[in-house]
């Protein structure tokens, strides 16, 4: 896989990049992260990327043109599956999404910044809008780390153990169940009987009882779904 980043602040995306399952699935080479500096298309001296925006309302807005060139010098040496522009007014991020766009092969992710971007490039090159929240950050950087992070933990070889991310909240449409690792006992406070029981039949009924337990009181609006 291939995931390509177009960001007017790339430093955002170094980290969070770089490190933890994401960099050892880059080293591993099961996945490409190239992360563009959109002002290497800025227009003039200064390299500018933004203008005031038609209509009067506050705020910058990012200029067309560099978009658009990026975007078609890297259309131009391979095909995408998807050109995703992160904005909070897109199909809200799930676990579907996550599990669909790890099977592709290539991506776009246009991170927005300022008041957003010009409106023909949504309508003309942009093939998925995804939002992570309803609500408003300082740029689509941190929504672009998150959803290729989501993307990335789902590849084969990503994982130590590849049968982790199948028991993951929201693989199967609810919560998890909770999970306690050693010792048994701290404090007065225990792990439940039943996961020390050795019985896996046992077990697997208490962590689906789990599940949908803490699903219907945290999480109602999944059951409905």
């Amino acid at each position: 896989m291939r995931i390509d980043i177009l960001s007017v602040v790339p430093e955002l995306l170094d980290s969070p990049l770089s490190h933890s399952i994401v960099g050892r699935a880059v080293r591993k080479g099961l996945v490409e992260i190239h992360i563009h500096n959109l002002r290497k298309y800025g227009l003039g001296p200064r390299k500018t990327v933004d203008d005031y925006s038609y209509g009067g309302d506050a705020g910058m807005v990012m200029m067309v043109e560099p978009v658009f060139r990026m975007i078609e010098e890297l259309k131009a040496e391979r095909r995408y599956d998807e050109v995703i522009y992160m904005s909070p007014d897109g199909e809200m991020m799930d676990q579907g999404i996550c599990n669909e766009l790890s099977l592709k092969e290539n991506l776009i992710i246009l991170c927005r910044h300022y008041k957003g971007i010009d409106h023909r490039i949504r309508e003309h090159l942009i093939t998925r809008e995804i939002s992570v929240g309803n609500y408003v950050v300082s740029g689509g950087e941190i929504p672009a780390a998150l959803l290729s992070d989501a993307i990335v933990r789902l590849l084969p070889g990503a994982l130590t153990d590849e049968t982790s991310a199948l028991s993951d909240s929201f693989q199967d449409g609810l919560l998890s169940a909770p999970v306690y690792t050693r010792p048994a006992e701290f404090n007065g406070w225990r792990v439940p009987d039943v996961l020390l029981s050795g019985n896996p039949k046992l077990i697997r009924a208490w962590q689906d009882e789990q599940a949908l337990e803490r699903t219907r009181r945290l999480r109602p609006e999944m059951l409905e779904k």
